[in-house]
């Protein structure tokens, strides 16, 4: 406990994951991981600030807060850092056009930006519409610019639902980037000024959070590049070769949400 200790000293904010640490999704919903509903309500009865942390993009943040309403989760919309409102800012601040390659379910989230006569593609985790003629749609569209953006609402290379490990936005970024020959701009975890917006929001200090997730290099590895802390929950698309990561090595490994959270409250308690 001792080294938990210094692990864990001088934390004021938690930023969670929520897929892979709250719950896995599946066909038509999705699952709490055992002890994460307990735990979430634990966080927000203690003095940590929390605040939630995703770069789910099948779902909108309405749609993403109600699922885990119903789960059992006390969350509200106005607490949850997502992609797809940030990625609006920058198109409105920019001037961009996005031709979108999204999911059905978050193309609300995109209905006061203006998509006619497109200058840049914008792609999210579309699912089954990452059919060939909509990926060849978004590169005829970047090869048609003389000066190709491409926006990714997030790198991951794989997600977990309860069906299995399922392949992510960030392949489909690669394929893009290689086939046109452009470097995409990703709105979302790793990315450094989402984990900046999240804490400014939460009001704490890079040094004074941790952050919680199941993605090596995109929760553990983006989170330790703002100087933040990172742990990295057994759960969701955790393998047992992330704790080997040639790059990346948390700040400390836990089952489950449910042990960070009663690491974190003993350091709190003291």
């Amino acid at each position: 406990m001792a080294v938990w200790g210094e692990r864990l000293a001088g934390v004021r904010g938690v930023l969670l994951d929520i897929s892979g640490v709250l719950f896995d999704s599946c066909e038509g919903g999705g699952v709490p991981i055992p002890g994460s509903v307990e735990a979430v309500a634990r966080l927000k009865q203690s003095q940590l600030k929390v605040r939630f942390c995703t770069n789910e993009s099948q779902k909108s943040r309405g749609k993403l807060v109600g699922l885990l309403q119903r789960l059992g989760f006390d969350i509200s919309e106005g607490e949850v850092t997502s992609p797809a409102p940030a990625a609006c800012q920058i198109l409105k601040e920019r001037g961009l056009r996005p031709h979108l390659l999204v999911h059905d379910d978050i193309l609300s989230e995109f209905d006061k930006i203006d998509t006619s006569n497109p200058n840049c593609v914008l792609i999210a985790d579309a699912g089954d519409a990452f059919s060939y003629k909509n990926m060849n749609k978004a590169f005829q569209v970047l090869m048609e610019l003389e000066n190709p953006v491409l926006i990714s609402l997030g790198k991951g290379r794989y997600y977990k639902e309860t069906l299995g490990l399922m392949l992510d936005v960030g392949a489909y970024m690669k394929a893009l980037e290689y086939a046109c020959g452009v470097e995409a701009e990703v709105v979302g975890k790793p990315s450094p000024e989402f984990f900046k917006n999240a804490l400014q929001v939460l009001g704490v200090e890079a040094h004074q959070a941790i952050m919680i997730g199941d993605d090596i290099v995109g929760d553990v590895g983006g989170a330790q590049r703002c100087g933040m802390r990172a742990l990295q929950v057994r759960t969701g698309k955790f393998r047992p070769s992330d704790e080997h990561h040639p790059e990346v090595k948390a700040d400390g490994y836990v089952d489950n949400l449910a042990e960070a959270v009663d690491l974190l409250l003993q350091q709190v308690d003291k």
